[in-house]
């Protein structure tokens, strides 16, 4: 799989990243395209997984950053977990134990591939705190190993104005789930 992008693919995702950040001004106060701009015109392998979660209408925008690290938080911030992310398992031991009806793959297999991680419950609760997401899908997030050594994962959605954490086979899959990803910048 090509992991750089073009030229014209550069500029086109640079400039809807910085109509998204534009647009969405109160999920990143405080900070400035311009140095976003520059630090991602010199991470072309950031802006290859920040493509990838756009084409998988995933909508990555800035979130946060650590003024330790010195990190930006590129988060995906469309209204649903992902359309191009949805109808996976959990991981690859899951699918590997699946016998019928296997999805497509799965949801820590194709994070790793995108070069990103799922989510985790402290990550996506943050979200929540900007915006109103999952009202009618859910996400997949990071599991605990002791819960996924006994063949569960963890995943999350918005009903009723509230965040639930849920629990299901690792194996399992649906339509409406996926998983939202965070990138390090």
């Amino acid at each position: 799989m090509k992991q750089s992008l073009s030229t014209t693919e550069q500029t086109v995702l640079l400039n809807t990243l910085k109509a998204r950040f534009e647009a969405n001004t109160s999920r990143h106060k405080g900070l400035t395209w311009e140095k976003i701009r520059i630090k991602l015109e010199e991470n072309p392998a950031k802006l290859w997984s920040l493509q990838q979660m756009e084409i998988s209408d995933g909508e990555p925008d800035v979130i946060g950053f650590d003024a330790n690290t010195q990190h930006y938080f590129f988060v995906d911030c469309s209204e649903e977990s992902p359309k191009g992310r949805r109808s996976l398992c959990f991981d690859q031991q899951a699918w590997d134990t699946r016998k019928d009806h296997k999805p497509e793959g799965n949801a820590m297999t194709l994070a790793k591939q995108m070069g990103v991680e799922i989510l985790s419950e402290e990550q996506y609760r943050y979200l929540q705190t900007l915006g109103k997401f999952d009202l009618k899908t859910s996400s997949w997030i990071q599991t605990p190993d002791s819960i996924r050594k006994l063949g569960g994962a963890l995943f999350c959605d918005r009903r009723y104005d509230h965040i639930f954490v849920y629990h299901n086979g690792a194996i399992s899959y649906y339509a409406a789930r996926g998983f939202r990803a965070i990138l390090l910048l």
